[in-house]
């Protein structure tokens, strides 16, 4: 049901021109009455699910994309009161990464019943949107926490999955897993735009925001990641991977003894010749 009302409010948006109102959004969105919410560790592992391991792994994604759907809607309806400072576009932008997860959502179903599952038949956990409720009183939080944090992240899991999905010999469910996950790129990339202009009106560097933005709300970045994917998405690596500051920093150490070498050789060639006068 939330699927198809995503949908069709975005229809509505896109064919009516309809206008960033001010609403205030509710403090938890609507959610069907399965599956039930438990803590992460109480969720059971796949040989104790009751599900073959193709329809444990659609599950799981199937409730992110739900997830997905209620983030984006908010996203929308939560910051409609900086409609002045944001401009148009950011809120269409948003509408269409909800229209884009409730066809995900849509297909992850389809699948699971052609399966003989549906969604609900495990229970799942809230983290996701205990991460938005974070971020609820601050854009620039929100879109390092959302887009650029747990849509990465779904970047780096994508491939993963789809392997195993093959192993696994179902080649269907993985080609819907490799189109999910290629359309994500577009939502990482919406997160990267609108995080980097946000931060421009602002004032503020981007990639030293993003960092501090990650320490003050307690959010780590893991890898292994998806360099491939993240980077067509428009995501730098140096804002996310300590490696690569690591590296950047040894280079830029080695740029300032080649520069030192340069000047002491010179100083030394000025000496040789200031004695031979």
């Amino acid at each position: 049901m939330k699927s198809r009302l995503s949908h069709f409010g975005f229809q509505r948006w896109v064919s009516e021109k309809m206008n960033v109102g001010v609403c205030v959004p509710p403090n938890k969105p609507a959610r069907p009455s399965k599956p039930e919410l438990v803590y992460p560790k109480e969720i059971p592992a796949p040989k104790d699910s009751g599900l073959p391991l193709n329809a444990y792994m659609l599950h799981n994604l199937a409730h992110v994309e739900l997830n997905a759907i209620d983030l984006a809607w908010d996203t929308v309806v939560r910051f409609s009161l900086y409609h002045e400072l944001l401009g148009d576009m950011f809120f269409a932008d948003f509408a269409r990464v909800a229209d884009d997860e409730s066809r995900h959502f849509a297909w992850c179903s389809q699948r699971l019943a052609e399966l003989g599952f549906s969604y609900g038949d495990l229970p799942a956990h809230n983290l996701l949107w205990r991460e938005c409720e974070k971020s609820s009183d601050d854009v620039v939080a929100r879109l390092a926490v959302i887009p650029l944090v747990q849509e990465a992240r779904g970047l780096d899991a994508g491939p993963r999955l789809v392997q195993k999905l093959i192993g696994f010999g179902d080649c269907r469910t993985s080609n819907i897993v490799a189109k999910i996950a290629e359309e994500e790129v577009a939502h990482v990339a919406v997160g990267v735009y609108w995080f980097a202009a946000v931060c421009q009106k602002m004032g503020r560097s981007p990639c030293p925001t993003f960092r501090d933005v990650l320490k003050e709300y307690n959010v780590e970045v893991k890898g292994p990641f998806n360099y491939t994917a993240r980077e067509e998405a428009g995501l730098p690596r140096d804002w996310y991977d300590p490696l690569k500051e690591s590296k950047q920093d040894k280079e830029r150490l080695s740029e300032v003894h080649d520069r030192l070498a340069r000047i002491i050789s010179m100083e030394k060639e000025n000496s040789s010749l200031n004695r031979g006068d």
